[in-house]
């Protein structure tokens, strides 16, 4: 299975601001999308194309190209899943990593959101008849940076809070939007039953907390280290050493890793600028991204 998306970050209209060009003086490909993850589709579809053309015997390959991965894959994960439990393997064409290295692990991704509801009151004659939404979900975010473990990947974030209606007036209520980037699911099970278990401080204000690690880290397993040992030899083979790295944000290959399928991510070209005005792929990188994806689907058919 080749696995990516179509979908982008970026708005419509931004291919007139920032077009679609080759800079022959850079040996540079730019363009919204081009880096993550258009030139991985085209990557995939020339591989194919030259086995076909070329005769030569690989094995049976369906791709899935969705159109939602960008903002969580929530109408086509369960498609993903249904198809890659037929498949032997999943290659993800997603953009490689500094220095054209794979993919053998991904951070899984959550988002939880806790909403305080407290009690309003003035906040010059009568504080004390109030319970501020906003101080309780402040002690809520200090507490929840405990969780925090940067030396093992673990990383929880406040994006967002809002509460509150003016200075004078204790805040009824509050939210805050959290990111959770976990290594593994173990990590994903203690986190959330963490923020299941969460009470007020202030026993006066009620909290309301949803949200779930909605993207299972892809964890470097044993079959994700065999498919990443085989592309090794493919891509030595070409004259080029394959490296491997951890990526912090996910793909729909976390799904395929987390039920059980052999799965390789960031096999898409060199590049940089992944949702930045620069986004670029490395033109030159192309043909042997293409001859390398080729190789490695007839070495997992059983071919040379």
């Amino acid at each position: 299975m080749l696995l990516g998306h179509f979908d982008t970050v970026w708005p419509v209209g931004q291919l007139e601001r920032m077009p679609f060009r080759a800079d022959a003086a850079t040996g540079r490909l730019h363009g919204p999308g081009v880096f993550d993850m258009k030139a991985g589709i085209a990557v995939a579809l020339l591989a194919v194309r030259a086995l076909r053309e070329h005769d030569l015997p690989h094995p049976h390959v369906t791709m899935l190209w969705t159109a939602d991965e960008e903002i969580g894959s929530g109408t086509s994960r369960d498609l993903v899943e249904r198809t890659a439990r037929d498949c032997d393997a999943v290659l993800v064409l997603e953009p490689s990593l500094p220095g054209g290295a794979a993919k053998t692990s991904r951070k899984g991704c959550g988002e939880f959101e806790i909403v305080a509801h407290g009690i309003a009151a003035h906040a010059g004659l009568n504080p004390g008849a109030g319970a501020s939404a906003i101080h309780e979900l402040a002690r809520q975010i200090v507490d929840l940076q405990a969780l925090q473990d940067a030396a093992r990947g673990i990383t929880v974030n406040a994006g967002t809070i809002v509460g509150g209606s003016r200075a004078n007036v204790v805040a009824e209520t509050a939210r805050a939007v959290i990111d959770v980037r976990v290594p593994a699911m173990a990590d994903a099970v203690a986190i959330e039953a963490v923020f299941a278990s969460l009470r007020p401080h202030d026993r006066r204000v009620r909290l309301e907390v949803t949200g779930a690690i909605a993207r299972p880290p892809l964890e470097r397993s044993r079959a994700v280290t065999t498919l990443f040992s085989l592309a090794q030899e493919v891509a030595g083979g070409l004259g080029h050493a394959l490296g491997e790295g951890t990526a912090g944000g996910g793909s729909d290959g976390n799904f395929t890793a987390a039920i059980g399928v052999p799965t390789l991510d960031g096999l898409g070209p060199r590049g940089d600028g992944a949702h930045a005005l620069h986004e670029h792929v490395d033109l030159q990188d192309l043909p042997w991204r293409a001859a390398f994806l080729a190789g490695l689907l007839r070495r997992i058919g059983g071919g040379q």
